[in-house]
């Protein structure tokens, strides 16, 4: 008779969540000190999941062969979408930070949860509650002002309307790929999921990186070193932790939870880059975080 599992201290879940929030916020951060070193957007968005998939292969081979073995056909089309979605989000939202500041590019790719809801109303007929719509309302006003600020200000980066644009479009491929993803995973393992999707992904990406000639290799050792630390950091122990906190807290919390990644970017790209606030993007930016905050609240 299997023994019950013992539920973890009330306080573990949320020092897990802190834990994995500050290596989330850390992922812009990576991506700007390697562009920096000179690897191409690409190819940073690449290592980002290859390292990472690299690294849970041994768990996923050991503990879920059985699961991987047994893929069905549609199964695998949808890691193929799911990776192929996985892997577009993190090459346009990578690439706008070429384009804008760190504050803008995240708060507009956290957008994921207004798309995800708008998905289940046009998809699945669901409809939205009335905090929903208030939050789709707010965070659309937003980000409206976040583009326009960053029109009017020089110092938002090199093309910032352009930087923008891309991270809401990453934005928009990662609710693809969680609304997929949500589908694959009730019939797979943690590890097994996770070693597809990002396998699936650096697969797509080494395709990219090859058609665009963009070098994978020949990295300097503080490129590798800052690969390195995105693909263990944000990527695993960021995600791990919000995917084992999900176990013990709802839902709607890790979601509102999630809303501290911009704000801890932003801090981190003040304090490395001196990424200041111009007053009408510091407003849109709170305007978006409340919006995405009432979204979470309201979904069903």
């Amino acid at each position: 008779m299997p023994t019950p599992t013992t539920p973890p201290a009330r306080w573990l879940p949320f020092v897990v969540l802190g834990l994995g929030l500050t290596a989330i916020s850390f992922g812009a951060i990576f991506a700007r000190l390697a562009q920096a070193e000179g690897v191409d957007s690409l190819v940073v968005a690449t290592w980002r999941l290859g390292i990472a998939a690299l690294a849970v292969t041994p768990i996923a081979l050991l503990q879920s062969r059985r699961d991987l073995a047994a893929l069905s056909g549609r199964q695998v089309l949808m890691a193929l979408a799911a990776g192929l979605f996985l892997a577009a989000h993190f090459a346009t939202w990578i690439s706008s930070l070429e384009y804008t500041s760190v504050a803008s590019s995240t708060a507009l790719v956290t957008t994921n949860p207004l798309w995800i809801g708008l998905a289940s109303f046009l998809l699945f007929r669901e409809t939205p509650t009335r905090m929903m719509l208030g939050g789709i309302a707010l965070s659309f006003g937003g980000s409206l002002l976040i583009f326009w600020s960053d029109s009017q200000n020089a110092g938002a980066g090199a093309d910032p309307l352009f930087g923008n644009l891309l991270a809401l479009i990453g934005s928009w491929c990662f609710s693809a790929y969680l609304l997929i993803g949500r589908r694959l995973r009730a019939g797979l393992g943690l590890a097994a999921y996770i070693w597809l999707a990002y396998g699936v992904a650096a697969l797509f990406l080494v395709s990219a990186s090859g058609i665009s000639g963009s070098a994978l290799t020949g990295h300097s050792v503080v490129a590798w070193a800052v690969l390195a630390g995105m693909a263990l950091g944000p990527q695993l122990l960021g995600h791990t932790a919000y995917n084992w906190s999900l176990r013990h807290v709802s839902a709607t919390f890790v979601a509102v939870v999630t809303l501290g990644e911009p704000v801890g970017s932003a801090a981190m790209a003040w304090v490395f880059f001196g990424e200041g606030f111009a007053p009408l993007q510091l407003a849109g930016f709170v305007l978006l975080l409340g919006g995405i905050y009432l979204a979470a609240r309201g979904e069903r």
